[in-house]
């Protein structure tokens, strides 16, 4: 088997997370995030819409991690994000990193909004 490294160029890869934090890029990050080309940021869940709806036309599709379980958001969140043209990807936040961090690796226009486990 041949390994290769991962390049992520300008993007900020999810180096991993625990009860409470995520760490990002190497730097440790307190609380739910939002992370994608531009950097990262706290998120404050899904009453948050304005940072989320600021990625319309830089982004194709956000991830959403809803915790350590899975579980539906706001249809009135999914509408606006629909309606700004970026898909929506549920999941919860363990998958939703993984699932970030796959399509990072291959140059895809994406971010990442997770809330804490």
């Amino acid at each position: 088997m041949r390994l290769n490294e991962v390049n992520y160029r300008d993007a900020q890869p999810v180096d991993g997370y625990g009860p409470g934090f995520f760490r990002i890029a190497g730097a440790v990050h307190q609380g739910s995030v939002l992370t994608h080309a531009g950097g990262t940021v706290g998120w404050m869940g899904y009453q948050d819409h304005d940072r989320l709806l600021a990625l319309a036309g830089k982004i194709d599709v956000l991830f959403i991690g809803t915790g350590a379980e899975i579980a539906h958001i706001p249809s009135d969140l999914r509408s606006a994000l629909e309606d700004a043209g970026i898909g929506v990807e549920v999941m919860n936040s363990p998958a939703a990193c993984r699932t970030y961090n796959v399509l990072l690796s291959e140059g895809r226009r994406i971010a990442l909004a997770v809330l804490a486990i």
